[in-house]
């Protein structure tokens, strides 16, 4: 194996949330590996995605959608696909909703589980499809800590990354064999605006940091590498994995 086995050139990848956070980072950590980036959002992609994408003229186009919309999604992924060959898919994407579970508005927790599990389903066959025909793709999805644990308060959010982790073995079991890669990474406690509420609990920011072995909250760019990696023919025999990114957690 050589490093040219970590590079994308030539192949086109979908990113999901690309407008801040995690998916801005991976989007711009595979526009350096080389790969041509097509977003998928509500709105635009990350300002700092926009400035790394300037160097690299025509590597980077983004789609307006609505994730929570199957008409909407179905959409997108024509229009993408009408104009891209797709290699790569990375299901980033994700909402958060914090109620006690006693008191969970039923509307909040179908919202989460529609946009964070539904959501990745739809994508994952909408460009799924070509792959298979080519017989080669990668698909990342975006996992989590509560892909293996419940967490408080967080009762929907930990039953769709649940399923994100039950649904990439359960693709990997009917795609491995026909070229497609289906792979996932379970962030740790990364500082973005989806952990702002505990980031601004001094007591339960204190708690979560005494658990981190590395001593620290992680980081988009902390992501990078491993989605880079699972995307990459480097990782070509790395099928239904879910890799924790996460600082050592789960080892404590």
């Amino acid at each position: 194996m050589t490093a040219a086995s970590f590079r994308l050139d030539g192949r086109t990848a979908v990113v999901t949330g690309a407008s801040r956070g995690i998916g801005a980072a991976v989007a711009e950590g595979l526009l350096h590996a080389g790969a041509r980036v097509v977003t998928m959002q509500r709105g635009a992609p990350a300002e700092s995605l926009q400035r790394a994408a300037a160097k690299c003229a025509g590597a980077l186009s983004a789609v307006t959608v609505d994730l929570a919309s199957t008409a909407s999604l179905a959409r997108a992924i024509d229009d993408v696909r009408a104009h891209h060959d797709v290699d790569i898919l990375v299901n980033n994407a994700g909402i958060q909703a914090r109620h006690d579970a006693a008191d969970f508005p039923l509307d909040d927790f179908t919202a989460v589980l529609d946009v964070n599990t539904r959501a990745a389903f739809q994508l994952a066959q909408g460009f799924g499809a070509a792959m298979l025909e080519r017989g080669y793709g990668k698909v990342v999805n975006m996992a989590s800590l509560l892909s293996y644990q419940g967490g408080l308060r967080v009762a929907a959010y930990a039953a769709s990354k649940g399923a994100v982790a039950q649904l990439t073995k359960a693709l990997c079991n009917e795609w491995a064999s026909r070229g497609v890669n289906v792979n996932a990474v379970a962030p740790g406690y990364i500082g973005t605006d989806m952990n702002e509420a505990l980031l601004s609990d001094e007591t339960r920011n204190t708690q979560i940091l005494e658990r981190i072995p590395a001593g620290r909250w992680g980081s988009p760019d902390d992501l990078v590498g491993a989605v880079v990696f699972l995307a990459s023919d480097a990782a070509a025999y790395v099928h239904g994995t879910v890799l924790p990114v996460d600082g050592g957690w789960l080892a404590r």
